[in-house]
């Protein structure tokens, strides 16, 4: 699937990469990122895929990944163009690699007036977010979930407006939490790692987060608004019955 709205969201996410990176590889049909202070961050240590077919062997790839990624345990590629990663797939998963989907979902639905979330700092949801990663991976020692934790500042840099949006309960606390990337000038915004706490479920926080974001990129003019659901998982649905529309597939792999 293509169209102007996902082309330019592959050109957002390909910048927001590139921009967050402390230094890049250029490899062909994409590049690798690389940032040593978080080496156990799939996110912040992989090779992007942003090229159609044609512009990368799918069979070259497993070695471009390991000559690329080489001081690293880990292996990750991200592929940006559906067919691509579909021909990349079969290479990958014979070369050890978990492949996965996630759906582009466009905001197409109305807008909601907003919400009653807010601009919070990393700070004021650490504690949970940690306890999240916990529950997510309950194998990783103490050092890959502080570096789990600690990755999100580095993703000011990777937009030219950047926050974190937090829902708070009666007492304060930060009860949900995502990120908000847009870039006003092109009129695109991303939500991203929207999560609530564990004792928190349920209880409309992350309603509160979510229509706050998309109130405050309709005001800062960004009419493309997106997110990346993971395409075997429910919350999928919940963004289906809040206005979001899958318009296109990417692809990852993953080895540990």
């Amino acid at each position: 699937m293509s169209g102007p709205e996902l082309r330019q969201i592959r050109a957002f996410l390909t910048a927001f990469a590139r921009r967050q990176a402390v230094r890049t590889v250029e490899l062909p049909g994409g590049f690798a990122v690389l940032d040593d202070a978080f080496a156990y961050s799939h996110g912040n240590n992989r090779v992007v895929v942003n090229s159609v077919p044609g512009d990368v062997d799918p069979e070259a790839l497993p070695a471009l990944a390991d000559q690329a990624l080489v001081h690293l345990k880990h292996r990750a590629i991200t592929v940006l163009d559906d067919a691509t990663g579909t021909a990349c797939a079969g290479p990958l998963t014979r070369a050890g690699y978990r492949h996965s989907s996630e759906l582009v979902m466009l905001h197409t639905g109305p807008v909601p007036d907003g919400g009653p979330a807010e601009d919070v700092e990393l700070d004021a949801f650490r504690l949970p977010l940690a306890r999240r990663w916990r529950g997510f991976l309950p194998r990783a020692g103490d050092d890959a979930v502080r570096q789990l934790v600690d990755r999100r500042e580095t993703r000011r840099r990777g937009a030219d407006s950047v926050a974190f949006i937090g829902a708070r309960t009666a007492e304060g606390d930060v009860a949900s939490w995502a990120d908000l990337y847009m870039d006003p000038v092109a009129g695109i915004a991303q939500i991203e790692d929207l999560i609530t706490a564990e004792d928190h479920l349920g209880r409309g926080y992350a309603d509160a987060v979510l229509s706050t974001a998309l109130r405050r990129a309709v005001d800062a003019g960004c009419a493309t608004r997106f997110l990346i659901a993971d395409a075997d998982d429910w919350p999928r649905y919940w963004y289906g019955r809040r206005g979001f529309t899958v318009i296109g597939r990417f692809h990852s792999f993953a080895r540990d």
